[in-house]
């Protein structure tokens, strides 16, 4: 292919393209696997639009040459000459090699592009860019990260992996002399590579690597100002030990450091006879061994500070990453406490039916071509539901975080509605007023409702009306065998109140 023709080829692969991210991006996901597969095959068009484009500034610039060569070879006299001779190119290419297949533009980037390229992203991969416990970029998987924080010094074992997402990110609770740990070291900097990890997976289009640049460059201007929460600048007086910063205590007992020892000393004297102790010899001999890199130690005052001070900035740094990406994604840790929490309510059985639902719904294959209408009607009617879960406003099932929360799980039967079964004591308590239950009510000659709340069987019912009859008879009746006097002034009562009455004189 000619200069020429390669550059028309890139101009149309560029508005290909450019149409290919147009018509995903007006697309409305119904599903986080189904955004995450669309942001990730953006993300996949504009990184290739950017290395098509960066080709092309290449051909138009013509450094060598090459593309101002063949302009003029095509306007020269006779341009036939070329064309045929370029013709003769093809058709000698195409006897050689008659079963080379054509790369047509037009299906690469159809909306639902064949996987088998393997050019850009599947539902497939999205699936394994993720654990189970991460559910599809949506929670944290921090579960590593917090058996690497148990084993750090000072840690409390009982911490819960529920109380560590709630502090992952707060390293004021470590001094100075436990920070200038390897394993510290490590912990830090696989959380901070963690988030990275996860920001780039979850929002391929918010430009990740951007985002992590801006953080460094934060970090350089606020540690050249000493400005990072819980690091300040060692900076000792001849003759004393005086620094300062926010960890000004901590740092007069550990401005002389030993890296093989994990440990640091306030007193140069001490730190220089260390050297010689079996304890010193015996932990770099245990480094050397184990392969691992001594660090130089530099017994002088300027030397030790200046490498010390490297050191905490390696950590500052992946601390202050942390923090910022932390804050970042502020709305997925939440959610992840949240389900955390959750989860530990749930039984084995209902892990076990919750985590079949999840398979179930990740089995769906998103790469499916839409060709039948009917086929995508008869989809968007079936709703998977395989809990039994009752059906929100939206026609959707509920979270079963609901579900549990109002105990929907549990049954009411009513034998006057019916043997009708109500889910859940909110169901339950309000179908007492309902025409449903007054008109069982009534079928069994029953006219005051209102008395027989919680009465659900109907020989209760009956026996319950028939004593409430039977004592507003007696009552009746009672009242209409009384004897009744009138006194001097026409007063009606009882014989009885009055006799009372006469005996005390008051008639």
């Amino acid at each position: 292919m000619g200069i020429i023709d390669e550059q028309r080829s890139l101009c149309e692969d560029l508005e290909r393209l450019e149409q290919a991210c147009a018509d995903r991006s007006l697309e409305e996901p119904k599903t986080i696997r189904e955004r995450l597969l669309r942001d990730h095959q953006i993300a996949k068009f504009v990184d290739r639009f950017q290395q098509q484009s960066s080709r092309l500034l290449d051909i138009q610039a013509d450094a060598d040459g090459v593309r101002q060569k063949e302009i003029d070879s095509l306007s020269a006299k006779d341009p036939f000459d070329e064309f045929y001779k370029q013709l003769s190119q093809i058709k000698d290419f195409h006897r050689r090699y008659p079963n080379e297949p054509v790369e047509n533009l037009e299906r690469a980037y159809k909306r639902r592009p064949a996987v088998a390229d393997g050019e850009f992203v599947s539902a497939s991969e999205i699936d394994t860019m993720f654990t189970g416990e991460e559910s599809n970029g949506r929670f944290f998987d921090l579960t590593r990260s917090h058996e690497e924080y148990l084993n750090l010094p000072g840690v409390k074992k009982r911490t819960t992996y529920l109380q560590y997402l709630g502090l992952f990110d707060k390293f004021d609770r470590f001094v100075r002399a436990q920070k200038m740990n390897d394993r510290y070291f490590s912990h830090v900097n696989g959380l901070a590579e963690y988030l990275e990890s996860f920001l780039a997976r979850t929002k391929p289009l918010q430009n990740p690597e951007g985002i992590v640049k801006n953080i460094e460059e934060e970090f350089e201007k606020a540690w050249k100002e000493d400005n990072v929460p819980g690091w300040g600048k060692l900076a000792p007086v001849e003759g004393s030990t005086e620094v300062v910063g926010p960890q000004k205590e901590e740092a007069k007992k550990e401005e002389f450091w030993c890296a093989p020892c994990g440990k640091g000393f306030g007193n140069k004297n001490v730190y220089d006879h260390h050297f010689d102790s079996k304890k010193h010899k015996k932990a770099v001999a245990r480094q050397q061994e184990s392969g691992t890199r001594v660090e130089l130690e530099v017994r002088g005052p300027g030397g030790q500070e200046s490498l010390a001070r490297l050191k905490d900035k390696a950590i500052a740094e992946r601390e202050w990453r942390v923090r910022a990406l932390t804050e970042l994604m502020k709305t997925e840790r939440e959610g992840t406490m949240t389900n955390v929490e959750r989860k530990q309510s749930l039984t084995e059985r209902e892990r076990r039916m919750e985590l079949e639902a999840h398979y179930q719904e990740n089995s769906a294959d998103p790469n499916a071509e839409a060709g039948d209408a009917s086929d995508d009607d008869d989809d968007d009617e079936k709703i998977y539901n395989p809990l039994k879960l009752p059906l929100a406003w939206d026609g959707k099932p509920i979270p079963y975080w609901l579900y549990k929360l109002h105990g929907l799980g549990v049954e009411f039967p009513c034998e006057i509605c019916g043997n009708f079964v109500y889910m859940g004591r909110r169901a339950f308590d309000k179908h007492f007023n309902e025409h449903r239950h007054t008109y069982g009510l009534r079928c069994l000659g029953i006219t005051n409702t209102t008395l027989f709340r919680e009465i659900t069987k109907i020989d209760e019912a009956q026996r319950l009306w028939e004593k409430l009859e039977g004592d507003k008879k007696k009552k009746k009746q009672a009242n209409e065998t009384v004897e009744e006097m009138e006194d001097g002034q026409g007063n009606v009562m009882p014989r009885k109140v009055y006799e009372d009455l006469q005996k005390q004189g008051l008639l």
